[in-house]
């Protein structure tokens, strides 16, 4: 499929420029290049900090301000480009691994963090400390040692604290006053395992903690965190096709194993620091931290098993704790963004599963039922808090693919977001920028609201997708299994039955139906090439309630069945030939394709697997232990649900079905091993497959060609398997 670009381009594109589908959404990864996003809005509701592309093709992120002062004006705070004099960007390796983290593709400026009245604003760019005066759109670097790490000014914005060498470092917002407030032993083996300020791998990949280091309200100290890898089994990384290179040598932590060793430190503006102390050997995880006005710092800390959870208020002058809630779960506890934290006054903010429910809690009350499942805290305000909810199981109608926010105080719950579709928001001093996505129109739409009412909108620079996808959201099976279904745009009712590719995350952390225009754009791809195209998020995915999520504890070959009652329940009412099926996936989707087509080949007739988890034990332990238990003293979930183990495939069905399997070598999440002893499995065991090793890929595909030719392969290998015309 060829698409001409609309009017509607980016200022970079030509009109007159072509491109197939698969190359325009690698080049506008997945046409978020161009939307604005990471949104900061002043205290005082006069203006909006974010970031945006100039177009819809450029990777490298500005930083913008929207002043609403001078009514409505968007203007450049910070331009990669001048700052860096033209200069090609330069990561460090441990740049490119935080962005690895939270799966950031972009450039320039992907990152900044702001004082608290949001005047000055600190960001890294090619490792150098840049700061930037928003009032005045003014920015400057900073001169300190390189490579900077994730920069934040104090509340008062008088300093700058930044990592770099594994050391937490201030500077002053002038520049001057460069040191090292805490670091590891020079000349000392801790100097190669120990980092102050950074997140470890399992709290940035898995907890959604990406941060190490907190300012405190008065903006004389910090919280840091310091973590020793130490105890960490490493691995090796290695790039086949440049034999010269040496391979990497990373730390991960894999099921069953030792986790990096995690402590918490106050740290003074002087260097003198103090340890904050909790029973660290029973509650591992540092989940959380929260430093505000309204209170004590505020930690959430883990049980390794994850069952059992504190959250404790910390004496920042001598490093106490004191407990101020409990909580256990006999199948695991969730994190949510945004909480835990106080209120303005003093009371513990959180999430908790409560009565079968997800549900917000203020103090000890409940504020929300059944009706809502909370899914994250925005904003926590005098009279509010603001959050992000979807429908629960109590819910008048289902409102599949729904996210919506929320206001809600003991009076009762108001919805800010009104037309279907999935919506999220920032606010502060009475400004909210809300986002939204719905199924009519794609991309986001960004509205500043003021009291309830547009004040303002921020533009998109996206690009047009040029595809609309044909997508009927529905329920699957007798479980009622939130599904979409796509159909070919030209497909005229009565045609006859479609071949069936079911496009699937399909497990925890992963919801894709959702009541949005972008997310089905590819499934729509597919479709137009001759398929009915089904997703569907059964139990483990988010969004519904907890028991949906808890019920695959010890077992993902639930997401299997849940695949395939959705599949068959859909066949009664859409154009679908059950005699060719297929399945494609990414990740734990990927997972779900190889475990299809071998424990089911009665129903499924193909797979494409990309950057699958073959064996359960080879994947980390804050994840994996959380649905599968420890495999140390609990071998039995590892082996019923992985495809392979020591012993080869595990109880594959017959009769054999063609796999296509992915992976790029250089990824670190889900390493490429996996796809190597499945395939080395299938050999054995006699099972013809097909291996694309991808060179120099991570778990993403950012690579504008690899990405292009990795959607006409599987088009072109799903025809061949399913005894379809080639493309």
């Amino acid at each position: 499929m060829t698409i001409e670009l609309p009017a509607t381009a980016g200022p970079a594109e030509s009109q007159a420029q072509r491109l197939s589908f698969p190359r325009l959404h690698a080049r506008t990864q997945r046409f978020t290049l161009g939307a604005p996003r990471a949104f900061t809005v002043a205290p005082d509701g006069s203006r909006v900090a974010f970031l945006r592309s100039s177009s819809g093709t450029d990777r490298a992120n500005q930083l913008w301000v929207l002043d609403l002062e001078d009514g409505a004006v968007e203007r450049v705070a910070a331009d990669p480009q001048a700052l860096l004099k033209g200069a090609v960007e330069r990561l460090s390796a441990e740049e490119r691994a935080r962005r690895e983290r939270s799966r950031e593709g972009g450039a320039g400026i992907v990152g900044y963090a702001t004082d608290a009245a949001v005047e000055l604003a600190a960001f890294a760019l090619s490792g150098r400390l840049f700061a930037a005066e928003l009032r005045v759109g003014t920015a400057r670097e900073l001169p300190t040692p390189a490579p900077v790490i994730d920069p934040r000014p104090s509340p008062d914005g008088r300093h700058i604290a930044y990592v770099a060498g594994g050391a937490l470092r201030v500077t002053g917002a002038d520049g001057a006053g460069d040191r090292a407030l805490v670091a590891p032993e020079p000349d000392s083996a801790e100097k190669a395992t120990v980092t102050y300020g950074l997140a470890e791998f399992i709290a940035a990949e898995e907890m959604g903690r990406s941060r190490g280091f907190w300012w405190s309200p008065d903006s004389d100290r910090l919280l840091v965190a310091r973590a020793d890898d130490a105890p960490v089994r490493r691995w090796w990384i290695a790039d086949p096709a440049h034999p010269e290179t040496e391979p990497t040598r990373v730390a991960y932590p894999a099921a069953g194993t030792a986790n990096a060793d995690v402590r918490l430190f106050v740290v003074t503006l002087d260097g003198a620091r103090t340890e904050v102390m909790w029973d660290r050997a029973r509650y591992p995880y540092l989940a959380r931290v929260h430093w505000s006005s309204a209170g004590a710092p505020l930690l959430l800390v883990q049980s390794r098993d994850q069952l059992s959870q504190l959250y404790l208020a910390v004496d920042p002058d001598d490093g106490s704790t004191r407990m101020v809630h409990a909580e256990e779960d006999p199948q695991w506890l969730e994190l949510f963004p945004g909480a835990p934290s106080w209120s303005p006054s003093g009371r513990l903010v959180r999430i908790v599963d409560e009565g079968g429910a997800r549900v917000l809690a203020v103090g000890e009350r409940p504020l929300t039922g059944p009706q809502l499942h909370v899914r994250a805290v925005l904003d926590v305000a005098d009279d509010d808090v603001l959050i992000s909810a979807s429908a629960g199981e109590a819910a008048a109608v289902p409102e599949t693919g729904e996210v919506h926010v929320y206001r809600v105080n003991e009076l009762g719950v108001e919805r800010v977001s009104l037309e279907p579709g999935v919506h999220s928001a920032v606010r502060a001093g009475g400004l909210t920028v809300l986002v939204s996505a719905t199924l009519d129109q794609p991309g986001s739409r960004v509205q500043v609201l003021r009291d309830g009412k547009q004040v303002a909108t921020v533009a998109s620079y996206a690009q047009h997708p040029g595809l609309t996808p044909r997508v009927t959201l529905t329920e699957g099976g007798a479980r009622k299994i939130p599904c979409a279904v796509l159909l070919p745009t030209d497909y005229q009712e009565g045609s006859g039955p479609l071949p069936v590719l079911l496009d699937p995350y399909g497990g925890p952390h992963g919801q894709r139906v959702l009541a949005a225009h972008n997310p089905y754009l590819t499934s729509q791809w597919f479709a137009d090439q001759g398929f009915a195209v089904i997703v569907a998020d059964g139990r483990g995915t988010p969004g519904r309630s907890p028991a949906w999520e808890k019920e695959i504890r010890r077992d993902f070959t639930l997401t299997l069945d849940d695949q395939v009652d959705a599949l068959r329940g859909l066949a009664a009412s859409h154009p679908l030939d059950l005699d060719r099926v297929a399945i494609r996936g990414w990740s734990y989707g990927g997972y779900l394709a190889g475990l299809a087509v071998l424990r089911r080949p009665d129903v499924f007739h193909a797979g494409v697997a990309g950057a699958p988890v073959t064996d359960w034990q080879l994947y980390d332990t804050h994840y994996t232990e959380r649905y599968l238990g420890n495999p140390a003293k609990d071998p039995a979930p590892y082996a019923l649900s992985s495809l392979v183990t020591e012993e080869g495939l595990v109880t594959p069905e017959e009769p054999h079905r063609p796999l296509m399997i992915v992976h790029g070598l250089a990824d670190d999440n889900v390493v490429v091993a996996h796809a190597l002893r499945l395939s080395s499995a299938l050999l054995a065991a006699g099972r013809p497959h097909e291996v694309l090793p991808l060179s120099g890929v991570t778990h993403m595909t950012p690579q504008e060609q690899v990405a292009e030719n990795l959607l006409l392969l599987q088009v072109d290998f799903l025809k061949r398997s399913l005894g379809l015309s080639r493309p």
